[in-house]
């Protein structure tokens, strides 16, 4: 009995000793509990707690800026801000101590409110959500987005991705260009020199078009105008756009053809053959004799020279100088690649000029009422030719215009000699006796036409017959003697005008 009531006392002390531990634990929380208001909220229920003044901003950034998150909060007391990043749950930095080891991440804090957090050099993998975190009861925070973005890049892997496309003419060529960015870039291919692209179905239908959009460029059925540059543009909206220029080249045999298959030449001169080739790759060209096949060189005799139009058509001349008779005959202009070879053949043949024309003497009368008629001027005639024709032409005007003057002059002396007193000897003329004036209508002369009164002195009126070389320099004179006898008609026709004139005013008078 002793035994069992030594164990009971036991058993109840133990369960004492269990009640007075979770009693005292108890209190320990509650104690714990209430300790930091109390000695820091001075057991006010009614604390302001932290608060954010402006929110954390989202930023777009190239790569290889810097960037700053700002985080004011008012009112913090005795917690702390930290900095987040969100996608990692990874602490970056406590108030002004930096957690994380990446040395391009910093913390920087103002004294007051206003905590920053600094990223220098962006990278892709700095993209995402950063938060401000207040370690308050419920945690305070706010996010900001940083978005980086890549300007567009152009790969180059020449192993897989050529610079230069290579085929033969009818075949078929694919363009890669592989392209980075942030956003993905666009790509589009233009021709250079603003030419078309040209895209060609099986049916060897071909379609002409600016642009193409596509990483891959695909040309079908090439031709050898398809060859030139490619271009390739890459852009996503973030400056600076880049480009990458391909080449493509189309592998064909020559093909030749002679400017002008027959050319004519005098001796003594020099001449030029031309040939056009379309061939591609870069050609071997020449010039031959076909008599025996003879290749000829540059020297003395010939000079050959060629030039390049584009990627595929070359313009060849030969140049043959002091022709003698030995150098007409054929020739021709040859063009040889890897794909095979052409020629074309001209004939070279003398041309004969005509002898130079000199200028002879050619007579010819100038009537009254007619304009000298004027000799063309031959388009044969060189300029030395002309320029005397049109001298002697000149030098003949002049002196016809002096002769004629000296002819009137003349003449004028000649009626004077006879009419020594100003008064004309003939029985028949009265007119000045009676004191009358009569008014004489001369015929036309010259298109012009003149009236004359009787005076002192009667001058002739200059003949019109005169007679001259048109290629000579001297033109003929007319005689004296025949000067003589025109004016003394011309006496005798004015004499019976007015004999008649006098004996019909008196049968007037009668009859009156």
């Amino acid at each position: 009995m002793l035994k069992k009531k030594t164990a009971w006392i036991k058993m109840c002390e133990r369960v004492v000793a269990c009640g007075i531990v979770l009693i005292l634990t108890k209190v320990i929380i509650i104690i714990e509990c209430h300790a930091v208001p109390q000695i820091h909220g001075n057991g006010e229920s009614d604390e302001i707690g932290p608060e954010f003044l402006s929110k954390l901003s989202n930023t777009t950034v190239p790569i290889g800026r810097d960037i700053s998150f700002t985080c004011v909060v008012d009112n913090l007391g005795h917690y702390r801000v930290a900095w987040i990043k969100s996608d990692s749950k990874a602490i970056l930095g406590i108030h002004t101590h930096m957690v994380s080891l990446n040395p391009r991440l910093s913390v920087t804090h103002n004294g007051h409110n206003t905590w920053k957090l600094h990223i220098s050099r962006v990278q892709i993998n700095d993209s995402g959500s950063y938060m401000c975190q207040v370690n308050t009861d419920p945690m305070k925070s706010l996010s900001g987005y940083l978005d980086v973005v890549v300007p567009p890049d152009i790969l180059n892997h020449p192993e897989h991705n050529p610079e230069e496309g290579v085929c033969q003419e009818g075949g078929s060529i694919a363009l890669i260009c592989s392209v980075t960015g942030v956003p993905r870039p666009k790509v589009l291919w233009r021709r250079e020199e603003g030419k078309e692209i040209i895209l060609r179905t099986e049916s060897r239908d071909k379609t002409g078009v600016k642009t193409v959009e596509g990483e891959r460029l695909v040309l079908t059925n090439l031709h050898r105008s398809d060859m030139g540059g490619y271009n390739c543009i890459a852009s996503n909206g973030i400056p600076p756009s880049v480009s990458k220029r391909f080449n493509v080249y189309v592998n064909f045999s020559p093909t030749i053809k002679a400017i002008s298959q027959l050319v004519g030449a005098p001796v003594e001169r020099e001449v030029t053959l031309e040939c056009i080739v379309e061939v591609y790759p870069k050609p071997l060209n020449g010039w031959y004799r076909s008599e025996g096949n003879i290749k000829l060189h540059n020297g003395n005799k010939y000079n050959i020279s060629e030039e390049m139009i584009n990627l595929y058509t070359w313009h060849l001349n030969l140049t043959i100088r002091h022709l003698t008779k030995s150098d007409f005959g054929t020739y021709s202009c040859s063009s040889v690649n890897a794909l095979g070879k052409s020629e074309s053949l001209i004939r070279l043949q003398e041309l004969r000029l005509p002898p130079k024309l000199t200028t002879t003497p050619t007579p010819h009368m100038q009537t009254t009422g007619k304009s000298r008629r004027k000799h063309p001027a031959s388009h044969k005639k060189g300029p030395n030719e002309v320029l005397r024709f049109q001298e002697t032409h000149i030098a003949n005007q002049i002196q016809q215009e002096n002769e004629e003057h000296n002819e009137g002059i003349d003449l004028l002396k000649f009626t004077n000699s006879e009419n020594s007193n100003g008064v004309i000897k003939s029985g028949n003329i009265n007119s000045m006796i009676n004191k009358e004036e009569v008014n004489i209508q001369h015929p036309k002369q010259y298109g012009q036409e003149k009236t004359s009164k009787p005076s002192g002195t009667i001058t002739s009126p200059r003949t019109p017959w005169i007679f001259t070389n048109a290629g000579s320099q001297r033109p003929a004179r007319t005689s004296n003697a025949i000067v003589a006898f025109v004016t003394s008609f011309r006496l005798f026709l004015w004499s019976v005008y007015h004999s008649l004139a006098r004996d019909a005013r008196r049968v007037s008078s009668v009859v009156h």
